[in-house]
C-alpha cells in the first residue's frame, strides 16, 4: 500500500489531520508529522525523510507546505506524490518579525491559552456554527504547544528557504488546496503556485479558511482520495 505522511503546520500536532486521515482509512498507509521543538526548515524536511519509506506521497499543511517542497528540494526520487494545502512560497514579508514576535511574546507572558484565543479566529473561515464545534479541539491543540516550541517554529518561518525555485522542479502528480476563507493564505497564492508547477490541479475548498483538513474534513478527503488516485 502507498505511504502517505501528512506534514503538520505551525502549532499543529496530529489532531490538524486526524479527521482526514480517518475518511483517508485503506487508501494509503498514514503517517501524521509534527514539528515540536524544531527550529529549521531544513531540520524538518530531514526529520520526515528520515521516517518516510523509500518513496512516499506527502501532502503539507500551512506550514507543512513549506517543509513538504523542501523534502523536494532535498531528495525529488523519494517523493512520489505532493500535496499543499493552504499554504505559500512569498519570502518573510518586512512586517513579519514584528508581528509574530509579538505572538511570541504573547504566549510567553500570557500563556498558550490566551495566544489561542487571538491567534485561531482569524483563521478561521467556516461557518459559526461550524466555527464553534471545532474550535474547542484546536484551542486544546495550542494549548498543548509550549511557547518555547512555538518560538522554535516561528524562528524556522522567519528564516526559511527559497520555495519559490522549487516549484518549475516539480515532477510528480501536484495537488493544490486553498479554501475560499482563507485570508492567511489566500486562494490567489494558490492560483500563482499553480501556474509554476507542472502537472498541478487545484481544488479550492468552500465554507473554510486556514484550518480547512478540521473546518471541513470531507472536503479535503475527496481532493486528496482524487489525487492519490492519479498518483
Amino acid at each position: 500500500m502507498r505511504t502517505l505522511v501528512f506534514l503538520s503546520g505551525l502549532l499543529c500536532d496530529e489532531t490538524i489531520w486526524a479527521d482526514v486521515a480517518e475518511r483517508l482509512a485503506g487508501a494509503a498507509d498514514i503517517r501524521i508529522v509534527a514539528f515540536p521543538g524544531f527550529d529549521a526548515i531544513s531540520k524538518m524536511a530531514a526529520h520526515a525523510l528520515s521516517i518516510g519509506p523509500e518513496r512516499f506521497a506527502i501532502a503539507g499543511h500551512s506550514m507543512g507546505g513549506r517543509v513538504a517542497l523542501e523534502m523536494v528540494r532535498r531528495a525529488p526520487d523519494r517523493i512520489e506524490g505532493l500535496a499543499l494545502l493552504n499554504t505559500g512560497i512569498h519570502p518573510r514579508r518586512e512586517q513579519e518579525i514584528q508581528s509574530r514576535g509579538r505572538l511570541v511574546k504573547l504566549a510567553r507572558d500570557q500563556g498558550m491559552s490566551v495566544l489561542a484565543a487571538e491567534w485561531l479566529p482569524p483563521m478561521m473561515g467556516a461557518s459559526p456554527a461550524r466555527i464553534a464545534q471545532v474550535m474547542p479541539q484546536l484551542t486544546a491543540m495550542v494549548e498543548r504547544a509550549n511557547p518555547d516550541s512555538f518560538a522554535g517554529q516561528i524562528r524556522a518561518l522567519l528564516e526559511r528557504p527559497d520555495a519559490a525555485s522549487v516549484l518549475p522542479l516539480v515532477d510528480v502528480p501536484t495537488l493544490l488546496v486553498g479554501a475560499t476563507g482563507d485570508t492567511w493564505s489566500p486562494l490567489a497564492q494558490h492560483r500563482d503556485m499553480q501556474r509554476l508547477i507542472p502537472r498541478a490541479a487545484l481544488v479550492a475548498i468552500e465554507n473554510a479558511g486556514h484550518m480547512s483538513p478540521v473546518e471541513q474534513p470531507d472536503a479535503v478527503a475527496s481532493a486528496l482520495r482524487s489525487w492519490l488516485d492519479r498518483l
